[in-house]
C-alpha cells in the first residue's frame, strides 16, 4: 500500500500511514482519523474550544498556563466560560462568579469583549465557508457543516479536509476547535463532544444505535432537564429505553414529540445544514449587582434594554412583531411574559410601550436579580412602522428615532438620554 492509499491520517502532520502504528511515524502524534471509518460522513459540527478564554490567552501570553474565567467581575457576576486548566477545579459555564472564585481562588478574571470574539468568529466562519457554501451558524463559535460533494473541490473527502481546515485555524487564527463527524447533524454535534480540546470523534451509521443505547436520555437533541425528568418518571432513563419501544408506542406514551425522539434514538435526524439560519430573536439583559425591587429603577433600565434592542434590529435589517419580558428572581428561578401580535416594528419606543405594561402586570414589590427584553416574531426591516390610517403619527416616531440614533452612532451611546432613563445606569450586556 502506497503513503498516499494509507487509511490513517495524522491530524498533526497531515501524513498518512497503515494500521500497524499508535503513533505517527513522521511526527509522533496519536492524533490519528481512520479515513476508511469516516468514508461517506459527510455532515460536521465544529466547535471551538473554551472560545472567549482562548482568545484571551491567544492576545496575552501571560495567561497561557493560568486558570481564566471570562465573565462578569461584580458580586453578581455569571461565569461565560473558562478555560481547560480552570474546569479541572470545578468552575463552570453558568456558574456565579462568586462560586467560581472559592473554587479556583487563583483563577485569572476578565470581563468579556464581545465585539474581539465576533471578529474571531467572523475569520473562522469564512474559512469554513471555504470548504462548502452550506454553513449553519448555531452561534458565533460553532456551525453545521455538509461537505457531501466537495470532495472534487478540495480533492480529499470531508474527513481529511476537516483535518486540514482544524490545523489551519489552530496555525493562522490560534484558537483550537473540535470536529464531530457523522451522517446527520445530531450525531455529528454529540460526536464534536466526545474528545475535547482539540477533538475528531466519528459516528458512524452502523455503530450509531449501539453508541447511543447507554447515553442519558437528556442527550437527545431538545430534552432539558424538565424533558429529561418526565421521560424518567416513565420509566426511559436512556436512549435504549426509548429505542426498545416502537413508534406507534413512543406517539402514545410522549405525545406529539415521541416520534421526534424515537427518531432521535434510532440515529436518524432528516434536518439540513441550512445556511441562512433564521434569527429568532434579538435581546438584551442585565444582571443586577444587588436584588431591586424599586419598580421606577426597573422601568428606566427596562426603557435602556429596548434601545439597545431596537438599535439591533436596526443593525440587523429585522422588524419585530412581538417581545419577551425575562426576569430573574432571587432563587434564580425564571420568569417570562410575552406578547405578540402587534405591527412590525424597529422602533425603541414602541418596544418598550409592550415590555412595559408585561413589567407592570407584575406583583408590586418584588425583586429581581436580572431583567431583560427580547424581540421576537421577526421580519424583514422593509415591513417595519408602515403606519395606517389610524396612526398617523408613524412618520414623525420613524424621523425621531432616526435622528436619536444618528446622534449616537456619531457622539456614543449616550449623546441622547431619553428623561425616563437619565438616571439609569446604562445596561449592560
Amino acid at each position: 500500500m502506497s503513503a498516499g492509499d494509507s487509511p490513517i491520517l495524522c491530524r498533526d502532520c497531515l501524513a498518512r500511514r497503515g494500521r500497524e502504528a499508535a503513533r505517527c511515524p513522521s511526527c509522533g502524534s496519536p492524533r490519528l482519523v481512520d479515513l476508511d471509518a469516516a468514508a461517506g460522513l459527510a455532515i460536521a459540527h465544529v466547535d471551538c474550544d473554551a472560545f472567549y478564554a482562548t482568545v484571551e490567552k491567544r492576545d496575552d501570553p501571560d495567561l497561557r498556563d493560568k486558570p481564566l474565567i471570562v465573565g462578569g467581575t461584580g458580586p453578581r457576576g455569571v461565569v461565560s466560560t473558562c478555560c481547560y486548566l480552570a474546569r479541572t477545579y470545578g468552575v463552570r459555564s453558568a456558574m456565579p462568579m462568586s462560586r467560581a472564585r472559592s473554587l479556583c481562588p487563583e483563577a485569572v478574571v476578565v470581563p468579556p469583549d464581545m465585539a474581539k470574539y465576533a471578529r474571531v468568529g467572523r475569520e473562522i466562519r469564512a474559512l469554513m465557508q471555504g470548504l462548502t457554501p452550506l454553513v449553519e451558524p448555531l452561534s458565533i463559535d460553532e456551525a453545521f457543516l455538509d461537505l457531501a460533494g466537495c470532495e472534487g473541490a478540495h480533492g480529499a473527502g470531508a474527513a481529511e479536509t476537516l483535518a486540514r481546515f482544524a490545523r489551519r485555524v489552530e496555525r493562522d487564527i490560534g484558537v483550537t476547535v473540535s470536529v464531530g463527524l457523522s451522517h446527520c447533524k445530531f450525531l455529528a454535534k454529540m460526536a464534536s463532544d466526545l474528545d475535547k480540546p482539540r477533538g475528531f470523534a466519528l459516528i458512524g451509521r452502523a455503530e450509531a444505535k449501539a453508541w447511543l443505547a447507554p447515553q442519558g436520555v437528556g442527550r437527545l437533541w431538545g430534552v432539558g432537564k424538565a424533558g429529561e425528568q418526565k421521560l424518567e418518571r416513565l420509566g426511559i432513563r436512556r436512549i435504549g429505553d426509548l429505542q426498545r419501544l416502537d413508534e406507534a408506542t413512543a406517539l402514545a406514551r410522549l405525545g406529539e414529540d415521541g416520534r421526534r425522539l424515537w427518531r432521535l434514538a434510532q440515529g436518524v435526524d432528516d434536518r439540513r445544514v441550512t445556511p441562512d439560519r433564521e434569527t429568532k430573536s434579538v435581546s438584551s439583559e442585565t444582571t443586577f449587582d444587588v436584588d431591586v425591587a424599586d419598580r421606577e429603577e426597573l422601568t428606566r433600565v427596562l426603557l435602556g434594554h429596548c434601545d439597545r434592542v431596537a438599535a439591533r434590529l436596526r443593525k440587523a435589517g429585522l422588524a419585530a412583531g412581538g417581545v419577551t419580558l425575562k426576569l430573574r428572581l432571587p432563587d434564580f428561578s425564571l420568569r417570562t411574559r410575552s406578547r405578540g401580535g402587534f405591527a412590525p416594528t424597529q422602533l425603541a419606543p414602541r418596544l418598550f410601550a409592550a415590555a412595559r405594561a408585561l413589567l407592570d402586570a407584575q406583583p408590586a414589590g418584588q425583586a429581581y436579580r436580572l431583567i431583560g427584553v427580547a424581540a421576537s416574531d421577526l421580519g424583514p426591516a422593509s415591513e417595519a412602522d408602515e403606519g395606517d390610517l389610524l396612526d398617523r403619527g408613524a412618520g414623525r416616531e420613524r424621523s425621531r428615532e432616526a435622528a436619536i440614533a444618528a446622534l449616537r452612532d456619531k457622539f456614543g451611546t449616550h449623546a441622547v438620554e431619553r428623561g425616563l432613563a437619565f438616571r439609569a445606569a446604562p445596561p449592560k450586556r
